[in-house]
């Protein structure tokens, strides 16, 4: 019995971990690299085809850390952004698919680049846990409850200002979650997402340099709101970056990137852990690749 104790508080010990860190540490690529995964109303803002994939994994090797995977695919045309979001995640022994279709509608105010965007994103989530990862009995009637829930529609919804050096944006994610309240889901419950970034030149041409400060602020079900600042500096006209985030969460993210000739891109971030749980795990790495085919706005 008490080797089954430790055993509980072990898998209990581990979920929370788990959740908090996925819950609080959402993709960094969100704040720059790829806005679309966490707005819909960026989907084809830019013309021709952005091909996105992320990977994240704890820096530490924690039995049962998360690991997130997510894909965007988004075309740009005439006013139209079209795009495709496959996210999967694991943590613990839950495993969590979302896979969402977005159009978004572009709106140009002037010939200077300054333009309303307008997205929504629909498709579908499914949560189950993973019976072959159970230490027990895996036929519990409660097991067999979870894994037996319907996968349900889910979506998001976005809008944008953007101007040649100014961003403006809101974005409602989890929709199911937002509109229906009982909903249970054990992780990445983000409520909202708001951020307001402005980029500044610093010299011009190909070996330009700008700088993008940008705060952000966003909610997370069962935790304080988040307020997010950083900023991302640019060479080479933005062919190499560096980024680095501060989380009221109390951890930041570094970031560094090449953007070679705007069309293959590869960066890798560190994000510490937030202060609550720096005391048993270390941060995590994440990975993000792009393809950009056709090109300009």
């Amino acid at each position: 019995m008490k080797i089954i104790h430790k055993i509980s508080l072990l898998v209990a010990f581990t979920a929370a971990v788990n959740t908090a860190q996925a819950q609080l540490n959402p993709l960094s690529s969100q704040y720059y690299s790829n806005q679309y995964v966490i707005n819909p109303a960026f989907a084809g803002a830019e013309h021709g085809i952005r091909l996105n994939g992320s990977y994240r994994k704890l820096w530490d090797n924690v039995p049962g850390a998360p690991v997130t995977q997510s894909f965007t695919a988004d075309y740009g045309f005439s006013r139209v952004g079209l795009g495709l979001t496959v996210n999967n995640e694991s943590a613990g022994l839950q495993r969590q698919t979302r896979v969402l279709g977005s159009y978004a509608y572009h709106l140009k105010l002037d010939q200077a680049g300054t333009a309303l965007h307008f997205g929504i994103s629909i498709g579908f989530l499914s949560q189950r846990l993973e019976e072959t990862d159970i230490y027990g009995n895996p036929s519990d009637p409660l097991v067999g409850q979870y894994n037996n829930r319907k996968t349900h529609l889910d979506g998001d919804f976005g809008v944008a200002f953007t101007s040649n050096r100014l961003t403006v944006q809101a974005a409602i994610p989890n929709l199911k979650s937002f509109l229906k309240k009982e909903t249970i889901k054990l992780a990445d419950v983000a409520t909202f997402y708001s951020a307001l970034s402005y980029r500044f030149p610093i010299s011009e041409g190909l070996e330009g340099i700008d700088a993008e400060p940008k705060v952000a602020y966003r909610g997370v079900k069962g935790f304080k709101n988040i307020w997010d600042a950083g900023v991302q500096v640019g060479l080479a006209n933005r062919q190499v970056f560096a980024m680095l985030m501060y989380h009221s969460s109390e951890s930041a993210t570094f970031g560094l990137g090449m953007d070679f000739k705007k069309k293959y891109m590869i960066s890798g971030s560190y994000s510490t852990q937030t202060s609550a749980l720096s005391a048993y795990t270390n941060g995590s790495f994440e990975l993000n690749l792009r393809l950009s085919l056709g090109g300009g706005k």
